[in-house]
């Protein structure tokens, strides 16, 4: 071959799908319920300081998210190019594209490290007037943001390994990161092992070193493991051209989940009229649902790749039976979780250590949320496959409508009631209507690979 082709044929191309797919998928699945596991156990010690750290830490959460959707999103972006290419035999476009991603990271960095310093203050004022509360989030999130060159790469880096095959390794920085953090939370929030004692800026701490462990573990497997990239900065110049293509596909990805921070920020605001109980038990749904939707989430970090790379290679029923076992193991886990919201919302509210009156707000919000669980589980295979073939914009206006034009809206409109209760049927009604537009978009992607192939 030529020295622009790849020398192997990937796995993607070759393995049975459903063993691929398991291969693939159950690295990321593994590390991402570590990944949920961290995220509550954070939680759970923020909420032994007291019920206001606990609402801090819930208030700050959509920048936190949005930090996730840019490193999430540009990553899908390089993710989706790069499996493309290497389905296409192109080393030197496999390469460029790593390169560019990279740079493209960095500058995002840059820009929360500026929200750090001049925008916490105003985000967090801007919620609230509960002064301890105020105080909490300011140093919680300044912090997250400072420090956010960890989180960021550690993203792309890992969508770096899993654009090639190599899941297993993502599994080892997200869980050896995860387990840094949690080892960490005890002893910097409380003071153990002489360490001085500092708080909810302990819990930041811990997340930011846990992140940029894990970010270093990332760049080093992929130097020393991932031989499908070859990684140089020598005569490197941005390259307008290839970074365009990266947003193209991966804006509509941070804008879902940008405006899943939009809502949280907006649903935050109507829960807080009612008391700041209420948004604790907003973010302890958050915490306990990652352990439902991380897995889900893993399952489609191993298919978008298999996808994106039969799609550039011309393998229509390899694409098609990729999509049928993810829908069914995606309902699965989901239909999992509905039933564990329904039978123990109490006992999974316990572990934050809720007060009765949390737990009179939070046992029938969990058991109404998870009503929607099995819809979102289809959903969110729908909108990747969308994703991975380049048509991200399906995926947005999904989003869009679920999120921002019904979901807020009608949690607005059942507030007027006085009732919190009737707050949250404002996410079973959003997801029916989500679902309705992912059939009609996947349906119309499908035909694209059929025209295409």
């Amino acid at each position: 071959m030529g020295e622009n082709k790849l020398q192997d044929e990937n796995k993607m191309g070759v393995m049975p799908v459903n063993r691929l797919l398991l291969t693939m998928s159950l690295p990321m699945v593994i590390s991402m319920l570590v990944q949920a596991l961290y995220n509550v156990v954070d939680s759970i010690f923020v909420a032994m300081i007291n019920e206001n750290a606990l609402t801090a830490v819930s208030l700050a959460f959509p920048v936190q998210n949005l930090l996730i959707a840019v490193g999430s999103g540009v990553g899908v972006g390089i993710n989706a190019l790069l499996s493309r290419s290497l389905g296409q035999k192109d080393q030197k476009k496999v390469n460029h594209i790593a390169a560019q991603g990279l740079f493209l990271i960095l500058l995002c960095f840059l820009v929360f490290l500026l929200f750090g310093f001049i925008g916490v203050h105003v985000f967090m004022r801007g919620q609230t007037d509960i002064e301890q509360i105020v105080n909490y989030g300011d140093v919680y999130l300044r912090i997250c943001c400072i420090g956010s060159f960890g989180i960021l790469f550690q993203l792309t880096f890992e969508k770096l390994l899993q654009s090639t095959g190599r899941t297993f390794y993502t599994m080892i920085t997200q869980g050896l990161g995860a387990v840094a953090n949690i080892i960490l939370d005890p002893i910097l929030i409380f003071g153990l092992l002489g360490m001085p004692r500092l708080g909810v800026a302990g819990a930041a701490v811990a997340t930011v070193l846990g992140q940029i462990f894990a970010a270093f573990l990332a760049l080093n497997f992929n130097l020393k493991k991932n031989h499908d990239i070859q990684f140089s900065i020598k005569g490197f110049r941005p390259n307008r051209r290839l970074i365009v293509s990266i947003l193209y596909i991966g804006v509509p990805s941070i804008l879902m989940m940008a405006i899943s921070s939009v809502m949280t920020f907006g649903l935050n605001k109507i829960l807080i009229a009612f008391s700041s109980t209420a948004v604790a038990v907003f973010g302890v749904y958050f915490k306990l649902q990652s352990f439902i939707f991380m897995p889900v989430f893993g399952l489609n970090n191993g298919m978008v790749p298999i996808v994106a790379y039969n799609y550039g290679a011309r393998h229509e029923q390899r694409i098609h039976k990729t999509i049928r076992y993810s829908v069914f193991y995606a309902v699965g886990i989901m239909a999992i979780g509905v039933i564990l919201f329904q039978m123990i919302p109490g006992p999974l509210l316990q572990l934050f250590s809720a007060s009765e009156n949390m737990l009179s707000i939070g046992v029938p919000a969990l058991r109404i949320i998870s009503i929607h669980f099995v819809l979102a589980g289809f959903c969110i295979i729908a909108n990747s496959v969308c994703q991975a073939l380049g048509l991200s914009v399906y995926s947005l206006v999904v989003s869009l409508m679920r999120q921002l034009i019904v979901l807020l809206p009608a949690a607005w409109l059942l507030s007027l009631s006085g009732n919190v209760n009737l707050v949250w049927w404002a996410f079973p009604i959003a997801e029916f209507v989500s679902v309705v537009l992912c059939v009609l978009f996947l349906r119309k992607t499908l035909k694209k690979i059929k025209k295409d192939m």
